[in-house]
Order: C-alpha cells, then sequence, then structure tokens
C-alpha cells in the first residue's frame, strides 16, 4: 500500500514547533523579522509573497513587504535590499524570483548580507553548505529532507537520483543527500535534459526527487517498486475547473502511486514545506543575529 506524504500536515508541525523558540527570543525582546522583497508583476510571484506574509503573521513572526516598480532601475532593487541588511529589526530578507529583466538575479542574491540570506542564494553560503558546515539550507531541500525524516525515508546507503540541477533544488538536494549526516550518506545521481536514458537511472533508484518543471514527464513505468518519490514541481496545465487550470507535477501521480512506496502528491506535498523552512530558517537568523540562544526544532 504505497504511502501518501502528508507535506501539508508535516509543515504545521514545524510551524508548531518553531513556538518555544520564537517565545524564548520574544522574552529577550527579540522578535524575528522577515522581509519580502518583490520586484514583478507576475501573478504567482505575488500570491507567493502574500502566503508568506500570511506564514509570518500566524507564527509570530513580523512581516516587511518591500514591493518595487518593475520600470524602476536595477539599483533600486540593490539599495532596498542594502536598506533592509542595515535594518537590525529584519532578520531575514527574501528577493522573490523571477526578477524583472533589467536586474541580474545574480547580483541581487549577492546583495543580500548572508547572515540574512534565509532563501541559501549567496555565493558565501552555497559554499559553506557544500563544504557541509552550512549557516542554513534552501528551504525546498530542507523541506523534504524533514519530510524523510517523518517518514523515516532511509537515505543511508539508498540510491537517489535527483532530476534537475538548478541552484534552487536540483544542485543543493544532491549536495545535501551525498553528505555525512543522518539525513545524507546516499549514493546519488544528478539527471537533467543532457541525461541520455533518465528510465534507465530512476528506475535503479530507491529515492527519486523530481525538479526539472516539465508536467507529468515521470510515470510509473520510470520507477522502482517500493521508491520514494518526492514531486518538486508546480506546473500550471488548462483545465476544465473554475480557474481554469489545475496544478499538477513532474510526476504523473496516478501510475507513479501504484509502484512508490511513498509519494508525494501535488499539491499538498513539498510547496507547503518550503514555506514552512522559510519560517525555520528566519528564527534561526534571528537567534544567531542577537546572540540569543534558542533550541531548534
Amino acid at each position: 500500500m504505497t504511502e501518501v506524504i502528508d507535506g501539508d500536515a508535516v509543515a504545521a508541525d514545524v510551524r508548531d514547533s518553531l513556538g518555544d523558540a520564537i517565545e524564548t527570543l520574544k522574552r529577550e525582546g527579540v522578535t524575528p523579522g522577515l522581509a519580502t522583497v518583490l520586484m514583478s508583476d507576475d501573478p504567482a510571484s505575488e500570491t507567493y509573497v502574500s502566503m508568506k506574509q500570511r506564514d509570518c503573521e500566524e507564527v509570530g513572526i513580523d512581516g516587511v513587504h518591500v514591493e518595487l516598480d518593475t520600470d524602476a532601475p536595477a539599483a533600486d532593487l540593490y539599495d532596498a535590499i542594502e536598506d533592509l541588511n542595515a535594518d537590525d529589526d529584519v532578520h531575514g530578507v527574501l528577493v522573490q524570483s523571477p526578477l524583472v529583466e533589467q536586474v541580474d538575479s545574480r547580483e541581487a542574491f549577492r546583495t543580500v548580507a548572508p547572515e540574512k540570506d534565509v532563501d541559501c542564494f549567496h555565493p558565501e553560503n552555497v559554499g559553506r553548505m557544500v563544504a557541509g558546515h552550512e549557516r542554513f539550507k534552501p528551504c525546498t531541500p530542507h523541506g523534504i529532507q524533514k519530510l524523510f525524516e517523518h517518514y523515516d525515508v532511509e537515505t543511508e546507503g539508498a540510491e537517489a537520483v535527483v532530476v534537475g540541477r538548478s541552484m534552487i533544488v536540483g544542485k543543493p538536494m544532491a549536495n545535501l543527500l551525498i553528505q555525512k549526516s543522518d539525513l545524507g550518506n546516499a549514493t546519488t545521481t544528478v539527471c537533467h535534459s543532457r541525461t541520455g536514458d533518465l528510465a534507465a537511472h530512476t528506475r535503479e533508484a530507491d529515492i527519486v526527487v523530481a525538479a526539472a518543471g516539465v508536467p507529468e514527464f515521470i510515470d510509473g513505468s520510470m520507477l522502482k517498486e517500493g521508491a520514494t518519490v518526492v514531486d518538486v514541481g508546480i506546473n500550471r496545465v488548462d483545465a476544465d475547473t473554475e480557474k481554469g487550470y489545475e496544478l499538477i507535477g513532474d510526476v504523473e501521480y496516478e501510475s507513479a502511486k501504484d509502484v512508490a512506496g511513498k509519494i508525494t502528491p501535488v499539491p499538498g506535498g513539498v510547496g507547503p514545506m518550503t514555506r514552512a523552512m522559510l519560517l525555520w530558517n528566519t528564527v534561526k537568523a534571528a537567534s544567531e543575529q542577537t546572540g540569543v540562544d534558542v533550541e531548534m526544532p
């Protein structure tokens, strides 16, 4: 019987478990603060930012939102980020992607102070993670690790395949899986758009993390019996629904569910964990910046 991994439930547990740490900080006069920065007219980005701000309010984190005109020069964005870097009440800064074309996203991420880089995009934080001494873990891979922990997914000695090599998910996920850690020690293969025979790799995998952004391109015939399947994809496709679309993953869910031992749905799988771990990173950042020790769950 395939076990469906409930990301909504685990994310709720993570948010609840942050309560003690947030209260400890507040007793010392520190309220964790997260700033979101938006320079885009992308409706999905606006929705994501709104959801993140709502998450902050629900757990007791101060949310600050900075929105810039999409026609403004890139320098305005960099200046706004520097202002947030200098604000002692802001402990985490998240620059929402995608950005407008006149902005070099790499420069924007480099402008965020490393100690406030709760997305873990700054080169310093990426390097620390690769070296095994991370300041923060990227939110989505960290959230997947939390799902593994909650659902007793054994990574040590497992054959893992990560499909996709983005800086946001694919590369950091592969790196965390190979680390010497309780949630690492996997033999990990990274597949991508130039991989010759994707199915030859995924059929041998005990763990498959699909993060390529291609709707339903992995199906049950490409999976090993009993594999853990983590679907990071969130693809909007036309559908005969009230909204006119539906969200589907990178995995063809129905056929994969017949083969997998454990599987994440879309929506309700990885997405809620990404948002929960952003809160986790913000609380950790507040603790480290203020010197108030807290126990991170």
